[in-house]
């Protein structure tokens, strides 16, 4: 299967080395419009420079390819999507769908009408932590979820588009953490509630740290915290996570996951409390294919095979609408309903 690959800036870099590691993708073409990125690119993975081309519309023109792969900032997603979906070419996008609500809507829209598929590569889901905390929700061992907790702490210096963005935080990183919310609920939120805000030593633009409510349809109601300009005792990538469930209660720190089980109530003096098994840590799944390297299969099989992937459009399109709820709490200071 051949692909031409639209952005070769610093996730450019991870997927190229993804299509490089596969033995069922290669490039056809790929595109870069700074001409110094793309011949460092070049020089860095030994790539033709004759394949690499100012514009996907100069590279549609040249080759033929089975597929795009999206690396571009989110506010050319459109255009992108647009034109490979127009040539009848299925596309794997890099979060976010679009930067913005009327933009993802718009794919959507350009997917359903065309029958062309349009994939997002929401990576946190394929990662032996999140199949393990799935597993672990989904065996109905803990019982039902009420309430889950997640913190999320980080001070990246990214430079380029990020550093402009109104909501970077919300809109470029909380959106993978608000896609697990609704992968491990199975379920999506009926109401949002946010205050976002900027440090003084922040050196985003816009706001980089919110806190924000949400319910679920589920019934979960769900508290995220997080910054993208911490200064210090920072949270992995994945965030720390606390589920709260009728039987016990599941965590995830540092990368790690522990389960605690509800054993009955001991008596204190009139007072009862609850009582605990011991904190168990969870062995996390094995995954011979992970993030990236997964998604990229997931895409191969998808366009040469016919398989459903778990991240197309139509659903990704809710945690858009999720994300952009969020943005226009921050706003208006109200809630937003569903």
């Amino acid at each position: 299967m051949k692909v031409i690959q639209c952005g070769l800036g610093l996730m450019g870099r991870a997927w190229i080395n993804t299509v490089q590691a596969s033995s069922n993708v290669e490039f056809a073409a790929l595109v870069e419009v700074d001409a110094a990125t793309a011949q460092k690119r070049a020089q860095e993975f030994g790539l033709d420079p004759a394949l690499i081309y100012p514009s996907l519309e100069a590279a549609l023109a040249a080759v033929k390819a089975d597929g795009v792969i999206d690396v571009t900032p989110p506010a050319a997603h459109q255009a992108i999507s647009f034109a490979a979906m127009d040539a009848g070419l299925p596309v794997l996008s890099e979060k976010p769908l679009a930067g913005t609500r009327a933009d993802a809507r718009a794919i959507v829209a350009k997917s359903d009408q065309t029958g062309v598929l349009h994939m997002v590569t929401q990576n946190y889901r394929y990662t032996p932590l999140a199949q393990t905390v799935k597993r672990v929700l989904q065996s109905g061992d803990l019982g039902d979820i009420g309430a889950v907790s997640v913190r999320f702490f980080k001070g990246p210096h990214f430079g380029g588009f990020r550093d402009e963005m109104d909501y970077p935080l919300i809109v470029d990183m909380a959106l993978h953490h608000f896609y697990m919310l609704r992968y491990f609920l199975n379920a999506d939120p009926v109401s949002v509630y946010g205050k976002s805000w900027n440090p003084p030593w922040s050196w985003y633009k816009g706001d980089a740290s919110a806190a924000v409510t949400a319910h679920f349809s589920s019934g979960a109601v769900v508290n995220y915290t997080g910054s993208w300009c911490s200064q210090g005792q920072e949270t992995s990538w994945n965030a720390d996570w606390r589920f709260e469930c009728a039987n016990g209660v599941l965590t995830v720190q540092d990368d790690r996951v522990y389960v605690q089980h509800l054993t009955g109530l001991e008596d204190h003096g009139g007072v009862h409390f609850t009582t605990h098994d011991a904190l168990t840590e969870v062995p996390l799944v094995p995954m011979e294919l992970q993030a990236q390297a997964y998604l990229l299969h997931e895409f191969y099989e998808a366009v040469t095979n016919g398989r459903t992937p778990g991240t197309p459009c139509q659903d990704n399109i809710k945690t858009v609408e999720f994300v952009f709820d969020v943005v226009e709490s921050f706003k208006t200071g109200a809630p937003v309903t569903r």
